[in-house]
C-alpha cells in the first residue's frame, strides 16, 4: 500500500512538473497576441524573451506589408519531441528545443514561420519552393539579427536553380525587387493567397517569364 501510494504523489508530482512547463505565458501588445509554450525545461529565459520580442517586432510589419487581415492571435511551442528546426500550422509554431540549444543566435527562424501564417495559402495553387522562397526573401527583408546567426543570401553557384527553394530562391527574388521590379514578390504572394496565381504572372509583371528571369540573374551574377 506504501509503494502504491508513493508511485502516485511521483505521478502527481510529474503531472504537476509537466503542466507549469507547458503553462501559457501570453503577452498582448498593439493589437496581438502570442501564447507561449514550452516542455522545455532547460530553455534559456534570455533567449525565451528574445523569441517573444522578435514575434512583436517583425510580425505587424510582415502583416502590414503582405496581410493586414492575417490572424491577430498566434502560439509558439519549444518542444523538445519535434526533431525539425521549426514548423507552422494552424497559427501555431513548433520550435526545436535542440535547434535552440544548437543555435540560439538564430532568432530570425521567427521572421521565418510567422511569414508562414501572414502567407495563409491554404491549399495553395503555387509550388511548394514558391512559399519558402518568399518566406526566407521576407526574412532577408525583415530579419532582425540575420548577421548574428550568420545567416546570409548565397553567392549563385553553376548548380543552382530557382527551384531549389528557400535562400537561394530568396537571393533571386531579392535581385529580382532591386533590378527588374520592385513590388513583384508582393503581387505573387497575394495572388497565391487569392488563389489566382499562375506562371503567367511572372510574364505579366516583368515582362518575361521564370525561366527568362533566371538568365538573366545568370548573366549578371557573373559579371
Amino acid at each position: 500500500m506504501k509503494k502504491i501510494f508513493t508511485i502516485s504523489i511521483c505521478a502527481m508530482l510529474i503531472s504537476a512538473f509537466s503542466a507549469q512547463l507547458k503553462a501559457q505565458e501570453i503577452t498582448k501588445k498593439s493589437g496581438y497576441t502570442l501564447s507561449f509554450e514550452s516542455n522545455f525545461a532547460e530553455l534559456d529565459p534570455q533567449l525565451k524573451k528574445r523569441l517573444i520580442k522578435t514575434f512583436f517586432e517583425v510580425y505587424p510589419k510582415l502583416a502590414k506589408e503582405y496581410n493586414p487581415s492575417t490572424i491577430k492571435e498566434v502560439k509558439f511551442f519549444v518542444d523538445t519531441a519535434y526533431k525539425g528546426v521549426a514548423a507552422t500550422a494552424d497559427g501555431k509554431v513548433t520550435f526545436s528545443s535542440l535547434w535552440m540549444v544548437k543555435h540560439p543566435e538564430d532568432i530570425d527562424v521567427v521572421t521565418h514561420e510567422v511569414m508562414h501564417i501572414v502567407q495563409d495559402y491554404g491549399r495553395s495553387v503555387g509550388p511548394g519552393w514558391l512559399t519558402e522562397g518568399i518566406a526566407d526573401y521576407a526574412r532577408y527583408k525583415f530579419g532582425v539579427d540575420n548577421a548574428g546567426a550568420k545567416w546570409s543570401l548565397p553567392a549563385l553557384k553553376p548548380e543552382h536553380s530557382y527551384k531549389n527553394s528557400y535562400r537561394i530562391t530568396a537571393a533571386f527574388f531579392a535581385w529580382m525587387e532591386k533590378s527588374i521590379k520592385p513590388g513583384t514578390i508582393k503581387a505573387v504572394d497575394a495572388s497565391l493567397r487569392d488563389h489566382t496565381y499562375t506562371k503567367e504572372i511572372w510574364t505579366k509583371l516583368t515582362g518575361k517569364d521564370l525561366d527568362a528571369l533566371w538568365a538573366d540573374y545568370v548573366k549578371n551574377s557573373q559579371v
